[in-house]
């Protein structure tokens, strides 16, 4: 039976997701934190993404056979894509000064000698807030930095602004706030004992 309309918007709750409705916070890196001024510039790049992703996950598999039966999939190892932002950049460019700083850090071009991980990395929260600017999901990329500073085109006829696209790696992910992170991360060491 095809569906019915009215059941179809009766099985909402609310107003829908709307993607327009998030916000990103980047705190500094480690690496980063003496340059003061330039995190106190840079407090502004939560209001200032105008695009990002919800991070996905998806399980890498490999087909197994057991006897005549038919093969199968079985996962053994989980994917996290990179996650895609793009700034909106002010006149002063601190936007661009800071992510170039960023990738700076992970590898100086004074020497290019890697630095350890703990030194660059951070977490990013990605929050999505209902009709009622309430909190309604969040996802906080682990261990996340850089990995791609995209150019930015410059055009004589062109009467917009400059967007910076920064792709960020991460670990993995989780979901909710940091404190409740925090809270299950807890949970799962005292279960371990």
């Amino acid at each position: 039976m095809p569906a019915n309309i009215n059941n179809i918007v009766s099985s909402f709750k609310g107003d829908l997701a709307r993607p327009s409705r998030f916000d990103v916070y980047i705190p500094a890196p480690f690496v980063l934190l003496p340059m003061r001024d330039m995190i106190n510039k840079t407090k502004g790049l939560s209001l200032r993404c105008e695009m990002s992703e919800m991070p996905g996950r998806s399980l890498s598999t490999i087909e197994r056979k057991i006897g005549s039966t038919p093969t199968f999939k079985v996962p053994y190892q989980s994917v996290y894509n990179e996650i895609p932002m793009t700034f909106i950049v002010d006149d002063d460019m601190t936007e661009k000064l800071f992510f170039d700083l960023w990738m700076d850090s992970i590898n100086p071009t004074i020497n290019y000698n890697f630095r350890y991980p703990k030194d660059y990395i951070t977490d990013i929260a990605i929050t999505q807030y209902d009709a009622h600017n309430e909190i309604s999901y969040r996802s906080v990329l682990l261990n996340a930095y850089p990995i791609d500073v995209q150019q930015m085109d410059l055009d004589w006829t062109s009467d917009t602004y400059h967007k910076l696209t920064v792709v960020f790696a991460y670990t993995n992910w989780a979901y909710g706030t940091f404190s409740e992170i925090g809270k299950n991360t807890l949970t799962q060491i005292l279960s371990s004992i």
